[in-house]
């Protein structure tokens, strides 16, 4: 029996998208899931709905759910991260409140930036202490790993654990290859693309379709005359600016990217933050209204009535039943560059193409990328470097380094502003950051 472990469990609704992916494959239905997570109250939660997804696709998988993360990891053969160390509540509001104060504003807080940073700081030390108990307990397990700052974690994970089979999984490529399709007015289904770069900043370096006569048509002609007919839409404007710019569409939202350079979000100049409609504070926003209805949401979820099923767009699921059949799958994914694109650093946590069959995870060699890509890279991957050497070593002078080198932080804020930001917020999260000197 093939056993699921899903850490951080008591995100429920994310949970259940990827338990019903699971379920609907039928070498699945009858697997054991290993629900695991630090709130009691959100695990139950989380374990009705799992049950009543089951029910729902006529499995009959073994379903437990403990608080005890050990129990969760022994013998398991997958190991699904959903962790938010420090949680909305204290973490990012901190993270959002403090920054506020020294004058820096942001959007998301998850990937780069200040918050990016506090965030990597909190996280690493727990996926390390994850990845220990792995190698304990089920040392041959595959860890898909789906929490953020996603390049820092990998980067992390594949320094100090190199032996743990791992992925960093998101859902960016793919979602905006379907948005994209809408702008153009093309089926999805009917595009192709080569994406690779590092998480939250990958481009598209070829965006086609194969026509009926076999031949193959360039897309981005078209992605061009969305700017020249002016039909950019509204929540996408940094996005397609950066694409004018620098010739090639990227994957992450405009809300994500504007933080991730220093360009848009600048408190001397109003008018950028309405030109490119710029939602500051949106995960702010965004976390109240899904507290807001949770408990409607919660009485649905385990209520009587029916649950609705469908798969999602996670890979999850989809590179477990590539492990397990031998039948292959080609995703994008997170792992450390070993070569495979030669103008980002040994080591990084890059974007690139999986190849997924019963070998496991084998990452696609892509080569150089477009110069002013990796440069743009680059700026983000210092930050990335600098977070995890601080994580593993304590140094605070490298938390403060990383900030000091992060495009956005380095655009509003002095040196010495910067420093003392950070000495306030590692005091502020106190025991969630690593102890530090």
């Amino acid at each position: 029996m093939t056993k699921i472990a899903m850490i951080g469990a008591g995100s429920t609704v994310f949970m259940k998208n990827l338990v019903g992916d699971i379920l609907l494959e039928p070498p699945l239905k009858e697997c054991e899931l290993a629900l695991m997570d630090i709130d009691d109250e959100r695990l139950a939660t989380s374990k009705t709905v799992a049950d009543r997804v089951a029910q729902a696709v006529g499995a009959t998988p073994r379903i437990t759910a403990t608080t005890n993360r050990q129990r969760a990891l022994e013998g398991a053969d997958y190991v699904i991260l959903m962790i938010q160390v420090a949680g909305y509540r204290p973490g990012t509001v901190i993270d959002f409140d403090i920054a506020k104060r020294w004058g820096l504003r942001q959007t998301i807080a998850d990937t780069l930036g200040i918050g990016g940073i506090m965030r990597g700081l909190r996280t690493i030390p727990v996926l390390l202490d994850i990845a220990r108990d792995m190698a304990d307990l089920c040392p041959g397990a595959l860890m898909l790993q789906y929490v953020n700052p996603m390049a820092m974690n990998c980067a992390a994970l594949a320094r100090v654990a190199p032996d743990i089979r791992s992925v960093g999984l998101c859902h960016s490529v793919q979602g905006t290859a379907k948005e994209l399709a809408h702008d153009i007015d093309v089926p999805v289904e009917q595009i192709r693309f080569l994406c690779a770069g590092i998480n939250h900043m990958a481009f598209y370096l070829t965006f086609e379709r194969r026509l009926p006569s076999g031949e193959v048509e360039d897309l981005y002609p078209r992605i061009r005359r969305v700017v020249e007919e002016r039909r950019v839409p509204d929540w996408n404007r940094v996005r397609y600016e950066v694409f004018r710019h620098f010739g090639y569409f990227v994957t992450e939202s405009s809300e994500h990217f504007s933080e991730y350079v220093p360009w848009f979000i600048k408190r001397d100049r109003p008018d950028l933050i309405e030109e490119f409609n710029i939602p500051l504070d949106e995960y702010i926003s965004r976390c109240e209204k899904q507290i807001a209805r949770w408990q409607g949401q919660q009485k649905e979820l385990v209520g009587g009535g029916a649950i609705e099923v469908r798969r999602s767009h996670e890979y999850a699921a989809r590179i477990i039943m590539a492990e397990l059949t031998g039948e292959p799958i080609v995703i994008n994914g997170n792992v450390a560059n070993r070569g495979y694109v030669d103008n980002l650093p040994h080591g990084a946590c890059v974007e690139v193409p999986c190849l997924i069959d019963h070998n496991g995870i084998q990452p696609v060699r892509v080569g150089r990328l477009p110069p002013q890509l990796a440069a743009l890279m680059q700026t983000n991957v210092n930050v990335h470097e600098l977070v995890v050497e601080a994580a593993l070593t304590g140094r605070k002078d490298h938390a403060k380094h990383a900030a000091m080198l992060d495009p956005h932080t380095a655009a509003e804020l002095s040196l010495q502003e910067i420093s003392d930001l950070v000495d306030e917020l590692l005091s502020a999260h106190g025991n969630w950051v690593p102890a530090m000197h």
